[in-house]
């Protein structure tokens, strides 16, 4: 039998059910795919993007306390996030559609 996601450090319940969600069922998977395609997948299933919980995937895969990521890390993994999140996320938005989205008024949770 496979390992659930949230037997990875920093993963629980909740990460449980958004990765079958987004088609990732086990540690395994999650772990192959890699925090960006996993992240891009979520997005791509409707989770709303958030910077702490792309980092807390990163630091989980690495095996690392989610709050280890600091400085000039934190800086490059917020450019790979926003690079996700304008691929996966905004991405067909017009750019006052993109700052309505920063602020949460646009839903973007597809069916």
């Amino acid at each position: 039998m496979s390992d659930p996601v949230s037997s990875i450090r920093n993963l629980g319940p909740a990460m449980d059910v958004a990765c079958a969600k987004a088609g990732i069922h086990d540690a395994e998977t999650l772990r192959t795919l890699g925090a960006d395609e996993a992240y891009r997948r979520l997005l791509r299933s409707g989770m709303r993007p958030h910077f702490i919980g792309y980092y807390v995937l990163v630091m989980g895969l690495q095996g690392r306390p989610w709050n280890d990521c600091k400085g000039d890390e934190k800086k490059a993994l917020r450019a790979r996030f926003d690079a996700l999140k304008a691929d996966a996320f905004d991405s067909g938005l017009s750019a006052f559609e993109q700052a309505l989205n920063e602020i949460g008024v646009i839903d973007r949770a597809k069916p």
